[in-house]
């Protein structure tokens, strides 16, 4: 029976590169200080003898797995996919690596927190607002830190990261009175996260400063779901011809989507001649050539930046700070859903 290699240990490499055991350990972490020349000894002498770092082992001497949990609550919504992209692109730049949980879009996040604290990560970024303070405060006194994003939770500990959503309503808002909107219709998501209030009280309060009254706002909840924004895009023109809204939010891109299919494909209603369409994220699909979406464009790659910063990765004996908000601004994106101003 042919044996089994023995595995190459960082040991070995550092006999081989003529260096100490630490500088292996060095050479392999992309935020420490080695010399160029050294780097590229020890990353020789690894190929050569086949030799990979085991970063478990490695975690038993530092404390410190190099592992930032992710959990994502909606995994059908195209915002999330790609802020996961950017989340687990940014800290493998920085030599971590993601380990990622799902969570079905109505559940309590508690349970699966309990989970990711059996890995020792080095800190959390959840994209659920369904996270109890009681679970929250036992994963900041185990000394790992969470970070809420793409959301908030009044008067809770973890630190949130968002965009500034009341604000960005407010753009939808202005730009649909500029292209000619008078009666107008939100599609908006769940009512109990902060995500939709917020961009609903942004798009009602702009639309009140130029004299539309709120009753004057037909809404519909789609549940945050490209299904159901086509159901609810059907309930809000199950009306009168002449009472059809002309100028229609969807709180986020993918119900944006699905109310422009059910209303072309059901209605025949022509986007924007008869209706002008806004959605909010600027997900991929927003901009191919069928759908061409106005929106308002979250700022991922810099909201990812500062979820990161804030979970300080770099300094895990500071002190965790609780309850930070941090509210980034996004920026309109025009596309063919809406008339030029005026129109």
């Amino acid at each position: 029976m042919m044996k089994s290699r023995r595995r190459a240990t960082s040991f070995d490499v550092a006999a081989l590169a003529g260096v100490s055991q630490s500088a292996v350990s060095r050479a392999f972490s992309p935020q420490s200080s080695i010399a160029a020349d050294t780097r590229a000894r020890v990353l020789d002498a690894a190929r050569k003898l086949d030799y990979v770092p085991n970063r478990i082992a490695s975690s038993l001497t530092t404390r410190r797995t190099n592992i930032v949990a992710v959990i994502v609550g909606d995994m059908a919504n195209p915002f999330y996919v790609q802020a996961l992209h950017c989340i687990g692109r940014s800290l493998q730049a920085q030599g971590r690596q993601v380990l990622l949980f799902t969570l079905d879009r109505d559940a309590s996040a508690d349970d699966v927190m309990r989970r990711v604290l059996q890995y020792q990560v080095d800190g959390v970024v959840l994209t659920s607002a369904r996270l109890s303070m009681r679970m929250t405060g036992r994963s900041l006194d185990r000394g790992v830190p969470i970070v809420l994003f793409n959301r908030y939770i009044p008067g809770h500990d973890a630190a949130c990261v968002r965009c500034d959503n009341v604000h960005g309503g407010g753009l939808i808002a202005s730009a649909l009175l500029a292209a000619g909107g008078r009666r107008f219709a939100m599609i908006t998501g769940d009512p109990g996260a902060t995500t939709s209030q917020d961009r609903v009280r942004g798009f009602v309060t702009h639309l009140a400063q130029a004299g539309v009254a709120p009753e004057d706002i037909a809404e519909a909840c789609g549940h945050s779901t490209y299904e159901g924004a086509a159901a609810a895009a059907l309930a809000l023109f199950d009306r009168p011809r002449r009472d059809w809204p002309d100028a229609l939010f969807c709180i986020n891109d993918i119900m944006a989507l699905g109310a422009m299919d059910v209303l072309r494909a059901r209605l025949g209603i022509a986007i924007p001649d008869a209706l002008q369409v806004a959605g909010f994220d600027d997900i991929p699909q927003a901009a191919h050539l069928s759908y061409r979406l106005t929106t308002v464009a979250q700022p991922v790659d810099a909201m990812v930046a500062e979820a990161l910063a804030l979970l300080h990765l770099d300094g895990p004996a500071r002190h965790i700070e609780r309850a930070i908000d941090r509210a980034l601004p996004g920026h309109l994106v025009v596309r063919a859903t809406l008339r030029p101003p005026g129109g």
